[in-house]
């Protein structure tokens, strides 16, 4: 059965597990795990969607070997590098917290490969309870010291977080390279290691939507997109609108609670401009998107239907680069069962407003970087219990 939240009147016992909350209310020590060779990329929607949607009382079609041999032909990245928990950190089984990097990129077939910054950076945190799951988005424009990148040849420095990707896929890193170094820069600044990591197309992202039906967003304010329009009633890329020649007419996002379907979803979880909060309210609108697919893959049956099953499977192998630390799917599948969507709590950074240190970046406050250490020490349940602030209202 799954676990219900305590009351959020008395603060958790020092003796207790800490208390479960809704959202109703560095050193390397320690040998390196091995990882498997084993192809196991893109299974399953594991980080963020099917894996958090399953419940106790549904049953996942077929046994683990099933599930395994489902997803076989995918082959696994290594997006962590030195990043990754060691052994001493847990990171040899999954039997503690685990620790998730995901990292969203807006890649279009026009640009090239490795000039590509990380437009979402999202930590995703597992109690050791393995019944909740929590969300907490890394601003984009956080100051941050991004180490030397041997593969690369990148020397370090110190300027926005999203150019850590970039810089780890420039001179033949690629994506896996951009990963690695994001992963080390994160761990440097709070601490953070990683039990696995997955990097989100975008793009793909409407393929996975489609294959559940749509998602249901509720939009704050209205917001007019500066990157679609309509041409004819159909939606397109401004771009490509402009090349009919045709009158254009723009997409707006309405306030309030609506279906969407993958297009438009994707492209409301894109804007930024014209929000009260920019980026701030990207990030949750991001967040809300995440939560919406998980609610909806467990809702449609998706996890309990073969066809569908089948179809968000191909789907996930078109969005998402993969790396669970050698762990096997199947056993990531089932660890996580207990984590229902509604146990998906997205968290705020920095209060939900930009913390500018002057020089066109920001920084992390002093609370974010407390609610960080709190992952790292998997006390985040009782930190969120002590700053309720820090939860988002997005449903």
């Amino acid at each position: 059965m799954p676990v219900h939240s305590p009351s959020l009147l008395e603060p958790p016992r020092a003796s207790a597990a800490p208390p479960t909350v809704t959202n109703e209310g560095p050193g390397k020590t320690g040998k390196k795990r091995t990882r498997r060779k084993d192809p196991l990329w893109a299974r399953l929607t594991v980080i963020f969607g099917a894996a958090l949607m399953m419940t106790s009382g549904v049953a996942i079609v077929g046994s683990k070997a099933l599930i395994s041999q489902a997803t076989g032909s995918i082959s696994q990245r290594n997006l962590l590098g030195e990043a990754g928990k060691t052994s001493a950190e847990g990171g040899a089984d999954l039997k503690g917290p685990i620790d998730m990097l995901l990292l969203g990129v807006d890649a279009r077939e026009r640009w090239a490969a490795d000039d590509v910054r990380a437009d979402s950076i999202i930590v995703l945190h597992i109690p050791a309870t393995h019944d909740q799951a929590y969300l907490i988005s890394i601003p984009r424009d956080t100051e941050a010291r991004i180490p030397a990148f041997e593969k690369t040849g990148y020397p370090g420095g110190v300027g926005k977080i999203n150019g850590a990707f970039q810089a780890g896929a420039q001179n033949g890193g690629g994506w896996e390279g951009g990963a690695q170094l994001m992963a080390q820069t994160i761990k440097g600044m709070t601490g953070v290691s990683f039990d696995g990591a997955a990097i989100i197309n975008f793009g793909g992202f409407k393929n996975v939507i489609d294959a559940l039906g749509s998602v249901r967003i509720c939009p704050k304010q209205e917001v007019t997109s500066i990157h679609m329009s309509y041409v004819d009633g159909k939606p397109m890329w401004n771009a490509d609108a402009k090349k009919t020649g045709k009158s254009r007419t723009p997409v707006v996002h309405k306030k309030g609670c609506q279906e969407m379907e993958g297009w438009a979803a994707l492209d409301f979880s894109r804007q930024r401009y014209g929000l009260k909060n920019s980026d701030y309210d990207r990030q949750q609108n991001q967040q809300q998107l995440i939560k919406a697919m998980a609610k909806k893959a467990t809702q449609n049956g998706s996890l309990t239907n073969p066809v569908k099953l089948n179809e968000l499977i191909k789907a996930a192998g078109k969005a998402f680069i993969l790396d669970t630390g050698g762990v096997p799917v199947e056993d990531f599948v089932f660890t996580m069962r207990g984590v229902t969507g509604n146990e998906l709590i997205m968290l705020k950074t920095n209060g939900g407003t930009y913390n500018a240190k002057g020089n066109g970046t920001e920084a992390l406050s002093e609370q974010t970087l407390d609610m960080f250490q709190a992952v790292r020490k998997d006390k985040l349940a009782e930190f969120v219990f002590y700053n309720p602030e820090v939860i988002s209202s997005r449903k």
